[in-house]
């Protein structure tokens, strides 16, 4: 569905041709577009050095290579990755009112967007399946979660995106758009973009939202039954401490899952399924859901693991000294 598109300032710069489209950070605050992209740096900046200093202690100390560390690295990765691919259209609108982008660089980057959001939701489930082996099947956790595994699991994770992905690109590559038309965020989104096509937009709305949902909402549900079994474990250890510390572990996974889904979710159901949303609502949850997991993501893993926050005080005390250790009496999770 739409999101309301009321009157506001077009520079001289965004006279758009008949196969570009117009892009939207703040709808009506476009004057103050120079400060308002102030703090939007300092949140790109955060997420970039939060995701890539998580990325580099997991390389750098040897006492974290292990399973649930890979797939924390794969999460910073796929955030950094995400991050990347809206910074230059975010900040080309709000620095140089470079709103106009061709049908073709949307389309990439739409399938960029697309492409690491729904990475992540698999990653998601990965690090589900790692808590569920070694809280419900710690005996085995070790013999699955070889490194040749994990990079399997990884391998699969991507050829699924670009199998399921890619050939929708591809379809609308070859649908005529309505061109000069305005968007409602400062990134090209599918259900933003759809509703300009020349041939019947439910159509192509459908098989967007029947993606999303084969995606994500298999990805989630299989999240929701790993925490199914995991509580049922959780509930029959007789130890009041063994208990608190299972759970413990799962705290930061729960964390990373809330702030992915639920803005992802809001936003998509916002343009697919409410009409007449005004505009700045959508807005403001395209801000939301582009900034919230890429900077809380590596916030959470910093505060609530024990030995990531080692590592981080470690380097930055003996930066110039090798291989710094690590040790850690309580367990990887503090």
């Amino acid at each position: 569905m739409v999101c309301s598109q009321p009157n506001m300032v077009i520079f001289n710069n965004t006279t758009s041709s008949s196969s570009n489209f117009l892009l939207t950070a703040f709808p009506g605050l476009e004057l103050a577009h120079v400060w308002i992209s102030i703090p939007v740096c300092c949140l790109y900046a955060i997420a970039l050095l939060g995701n890539s200093t998580i990325l580099f202690v997991i390389i750098v100390e040897r006492s974290l290579h292990k399973p649930m560390y890979y797939f924390l690295a794969m999460l910073s990765t796929v955030d950094l990755c995400l991050t990347i691919s809206t910074l230059p259209t975010v900040l080309g609108v709000l620095w140089f009112h470079a709103r106009e982008i061709s049908l073709k660089a949307c389309l990439i980057q739409m399938f960029f967007v697309h492409g690491f959001s729904f990475l992540e939701s698999s990653v998601l489930v990965a690090m589900a399946f790692d808590r569920l082996m070694a809280i419900c099947n710690p005996l085995k956790y070790a013999i699955v979660f070889t490194d040749m595994i994990i990079l399997l699991i990884g391998l699969v994770i991507c050829t699924r995106q670009v199998i399921l992905i890619f050939p929708m690109i591809l379809a609308l590559t070859r649908v005529s758009f309505h061109g000069g038309q305005e968007l409602s965020h400062p990134f090209c989104y599918h259900p933003d973009m759809i509703k300009y096509t020349y041939s019947n937009p439910w159509i192509s709305n459908f098989l967007g939202m029947f993606l999303q949902l084969y995606l994500t909402g298999t990805d989630l549900l299989f999240i929701l039954f790993s925490y199914v079994l995991i509580l049922r474990t959780v509930l029959s250890i007789m130890v009041p401490k063994k208990q608190q510390k299972a759970l413990s572990t799962c705290v930061c996974h729960i964390c990373a899952v809330t702030v992915f889904y639920v803005p992802m979710i809001s936003l998509s159901f916002t343009h697919r399924l409410f009409s007449s949303t005004p505009k700045v609502v959508c807005s403001i949850l395209a801000n939301v859901y582009l900034f919230l997991p890429p900077i809380l993501n590596p916030v959470i893993y910093s505060l609530k693991t024990k030995t990531i926050r080692q590592a981080m005080l470690q380097l930055l005390h003996f930066k110039g000294s090798q291989g710094p250790s690590v040790r850690s009496h309580r367990g990887p999770w503090g």
